[in-house]
């Protein structure tokens, strides 16, 4: 099968990295008896500059025929911000329907962790965030706007079938990572009643269908809490669009940063989205010093969710094995080695643990 995948990279140091997740997949290609096709897009704030557009429908309805795509990053600084991310990314998941974010936090071997006798086998989980409703599904309005009586509202639009679709989707993948089969509902249910208590009931009634799977609960102030002192406890969290949001860079920080952090915006039945969680990094861009490693991950993780088991797990263990044995440090300029060394060694050894 020939993977048809759209390359959408984006502004800054975006190009950069997905040059390199292009590269570690094109590697795999012979050895792992895999055909890519790649289409490039030119999306993002210098297109937005030269001609005022962000994401025209001609190329909205394109994308629809992909197998996924591969996004750099989106952010431009002579861009206001939220002109480009609300045009293109959320424009992108709503109209694709890209209702699960899903956020893997694993500590590799090698990378440096804020939190104290914290290892690899303490930091491993997956955070699977509602992607299309709460607060981003944009209900809300103002009045009086900028004068003393201004009134904001942002409404949490929660619906059974959203929360339904999403639960699913967890449950099924805690049972698929057969580590500890322990699936977490993040939320406030003594505060937020109504969103919650929707949650809560549509959790505890999936469960029955999943008796191999244990279920719990725990606020989500709780959660940034023992995300910090115990976060062995967690194997799948699940849990609406804005806490998704928070506690999906908390892990990200303690997974070692931005820099190794990478995401899925995921329809089961659609064209699903992979990206590097850092921003654009201008002020690194054309410089070849960029940590590439969130944007291969990224790559693996579209390997994985395209069924391409043999080939992603290959290119995690080169992942792995470039942070513990060759990188100093993943902060751009500082790793020992340039952005595109870094992809040749991953590379080399996603090619090799294929053989």
């Amino acid at each position: 099968m020939t993977h048809k995948i759209a390359i959408l990279p984006g502004d800054g140091t975006g190009p950069e990295v997905v040059a390199e997740g292009i590269k570690v997949l094109q590697a795999l290609e012979g050895p792992a008896g895999l055909k890519f096709e790649f289409h490039e897009y030119d999306l993002g704030g210098e297109r937005y500059k030269r001609t005022g557009e962000i994401l025209p429908e001609s190329v909205l309805e394109e994308l629809k025929g992909f197998r996924a795509i591969y996004l750099g990053a989106i952010g431009h600084p002579d861009v206001k911000p939220g002109i480009l991310e609300k045009g293109l990314l959320l424009r992108l998941r709503f109209t694709l329907d890209q209702y699960i974010n899903l956020r893997p936090v694993i500590l590799y071997p090698g990378v440096d962790t804020p939190l104290k006798d914290k290892g690899p086998e303490d930091i491993n989980f997956v955070v699977v965030r509602e992607n299309t409703e709460g607060l981003y599904a944009g209900a809300g309005g103002v009045l009086k706007f900028g004068t003393p009586d201004e009134v904001a509202v942002q409404e949490s639009i929660n619906t059974r079938k959203g929360v339904d679709r999403c639960l699913k989707y967890a449950f099924a993948l805690t049972r698929k990572r057969n580590k500890d089969k322990k699936l977490t509902l993040v939320g406030k249910t003594n505060v937020l009643t109504y969103a919650f208590d929707l949650w809560e009931r549509a959790f505890y009634e999936m469960a029955k269908s999943y008796p191999d799977i244990t279920t719990d609960y725990a606020h989500v102030d709780a959660t940034c809490m023992w995300m910090v002192k115990n976060p062995e406890w967690f194997d799948v969290l699940v849990t609406d669009n804005m806490f998704g949001d928070i506690i999906t860079d908390l892990g990200a920080m303690i997974q070692g940063g931005m820099g190794i952090a990478a995401g899925g915006n995921i329809n089961p039945e659609g064209v699903s989205m992979f990206e590097p969680i850092g921003g654009s990094a201008p002020k690194y861009t054309g410089q070849n010093i960029i940590n590439p490693l969130a944007a291969i991950a990224a790559a693996q993780m579209m390997l994985d969710h395209l069924g391409e088991d043999k080939a992603a797990a290959a290119m995690e263990q080169a992942i792995k094995t470039v942070c513990a044995n060759h990188l100093k440090s993943l902060q751009a300029g500082k790793m020992g080695y340039s952005t595109s060394e870094v992809g040749d060694l991953v590379a080399k050894y996603a090619a090799d643990n294929v053989k």
